[in-house]
């Protein structure tokens, strides 16, 4: 849990909160300092298995820079800043590992909930100096309201913002660099300078059409993961979960509601809590999902930077 100036002291009915002493503000499910609950690795962090075992993790494709998603659960009680991420290029001459592409998903929205993503047409660079310094860099944002079940794509170089009224999955490239351009006078360092390095006036962000195909729903299919959300009721295989995905590599199953027990090859089953992420090595035994009254259930599957649609 990531304590956020944003955030929220009660995470119910999400997650138990009763010992709260400072605002939560993501929920990260993915980190790198996440750890198994179960089996040979119970206890050790994501960052370790996938250093120690990068192979049977990651597949052997893999950049050897370890878990390259990471998945969380954002409470946004304030506006965020509008802020903006690098992209691989610019993150790597920079000397960081990855840039920063994500997605929203969001599991709740109050009726006026909203986010910003992308500029508006006729908006430079110019124009965003000039509004950073009196104050209405908010009339130069694409504001979009978001609805539950809906996905938002943001990729990297997009200026963008989360409002309050949504509780939103994201999955995004495993990086937490934040450049902040605007943060409502709070008392933050803003970023301004590697913001306007970073930002594109164009991009390929907004609202992605859900895409039915066969057993499940295409939520978002990009460069670094895929996202199906999938109806699960009785006994499913793993070999079915993955479906017509071939890329042999690490993905994630997340339990958006309904009760699902995972059951291994010998008949043991893996505790998997509503609103966790259970990991699907590369290299993985048989397994199957097992949901008596129905569950909904996400598939995330993470992608090298050279795939394409």
């Amino acid at each position: 849990m990531v304590p956020r100036i944003w955030g929220t002291r009660n995470l119910a009915p999400w997650f138990p909160s009763d010992d709260l002493t400072e605002p939560i503000g993501e929920v990260w499910l993915s980190g790198d300092d996440c750890t198994a609950l179960s089996g040979p690795l119970k206890g050790q962090s994501l960052r370790a298995i996938c250093t120690v075992h990068a192979k049977a993790m990651l597949g052997d494709g893999n950049d050897g820079l370890g878990s390259p998603l990471l998945i969380k659960i954002l409470f946004a009680q304030e506006k965020l800043s509008v802020q903006v991420h690098p992209d691989d290029e610019l993150a790597q001459r920079q000397g960081q590992p990855r840039g920063k592409t994500e997605c929203w998903y969001a599991l709740e929205a109050s009726a006026d909930a909203k986010v910003a993503c992308g500029l508006k047409a006729g908006a430079s660079l110019a124009r965003i100096e000039s509004s950073l310094r009196d104050h209405t860099l908010e009339d130069l944002l694409n504001v979009l309201p978001v609805a539950a079940g809906e996905t938002v794509f943001v990729d990297a170089g997009t200026v963008h913002a989360i409002w309050p009224g949504a509780v939103l999955l994201e999955t995004q490239q495993n990086s937490d660099v934040t450049y902040r351009l605007y943060d409502y006078g709070r008392p933050r360092a803003l970023h301004i300078r590697e913001s306007l390095g970073a930002l594109k006036l164009t991009t390929g962000a907004g609202k992605v059409p859900v895409r039915s195909q066969g057993d499940r729903e295409i939520l978002v299919d990009c460069a670094y993961f895929r996202i199906e959300r999938m109806h699960v009721h009785g006994m499913v295989s793993g070999d079915m979960l993955a479906g017509e995905e071939t890329q042999a590599g690490l993905w994630y199953l997340f339990c958006q509601s309904g009760r699902v027990e995972a059951i291994g090859q010998d008949g043991g089953s893996i505790p998997w809590p509503e609103h966790t992420a259970l990991a699907v090595p590369a290299q993985t035994t048989p397994f199957q999902l097992e949901s008596k009254d129905g569950a909904i259930v996400l598939r995330i599957v993470a992608r090298s930077p050279q795939h394409s649609e």
